[in-house]
């Protein structure tokens, strides 16, 4: 058996796969930790183009303010209309033609429940799921919610997960203590900010009131001028569904 080295790390069977890359299962030679390795398709990557964006690099704190009060902004909108969108990951965020934030990908949301009006549905991706949502219980979407923006602007300010395990378990059980760390580097308003949004009690998790009340949020805050849209009323929507023939 050959096995194949990339650094420190020994890497073994692919765990996952898509369209531009593997996931392989690795090991740390030095201390035994298992990591999961994303191994990219070179000739993929040079065909599309993708080189000139890696060299990007990583967002600046003003870049990734700006895309998180855009992100607050449309969660925000959402959750006064009664919609609550329980996948918000960045794989779900978009941006338009003049570098806007949009939300994309509503086919797990809920709309105004009926009775004590908590979801109950566990749904979402793990890595952004709010403790109470992998708790199997009565659960405020808005709230849940606001933990999956926490994830991503610590996403958006690292590069990388505060909660990432291949071990479902392992994962959960940090997840359920918010058991994460910050680099060095990161500011002091915007660590306050993410702990306050991750914290694992859903009673005394930040509101979204309270993110656009914190100092750090608010710098250099500018609203995105909405677009001139026809107002869609939820009654007509549900009329539709309602309906027992589909006219095509």
């Amino acid at each position: 058996m050959v096995v194949r080295r990339v650094g420190k790390y020994e890497v073994g069977r692919t765990i996952g796969e898509g369209n531009f890359a593997k996931v392989k299962f690795a090991q740390n030679t030095e201390t035994g930790e298992s990591v999961a390795m994303k191994v990219l398709d070179r000739a993929t990557i040079i065909k599309h183009n993708m080189v000139d964006q890696i060299r990007h690099g990583k967002l600046s704190e003003a870049e990734s303010r700006r895309y998180f009060q855009q992100l607050i902004d449309g969660v925000g909108y959402c959750h006064n209309k009664g919609v609550y969108h329980r996948d918000l990951k960045p794989e779900n965020l978009l941006l338009d033609s003049q570098g806007n934030l949009k939300i994309s990908d509503f086919g797990l949301s809920a709309l105004p429940a009926q009775g004590d009006s908590l979801l109950r549905t566990t749904c979402g991706t793990p890595n952004y799921v709010a403790p109470e949502v992998l708790g199997h219980k009565g659960y405020n979407g808005a709230v849940a919610d606001t933990w999956s923006c926490g994830v991503i602007l610590y996403v958006l300010l690292t590069g990388y997960l505060p909660f990432d395990e291949v071990d479902l378990g392992t994962l959960y059980s940090k997840i359920d203590k918010a058991e994460f760390s910050f680099p060095s580097w990161f500011s002091d308003g915007s660590r306050s900010l993410i702990r306050r949004i991750l914290d694992p009690n859903p009673e005394t998790r930040m509101r979204m009131e309270d993110i656009r009340n914190d100092e750090w949020f608010k710098k250099n805050y500018v609203p995105v001028s909405p677009l001139e849209v026809e107002e869609v009323n939820l009654d007509d929507i549900y009329a539709v569904f309602d309906e027992s023939e589909v006219i095509i």
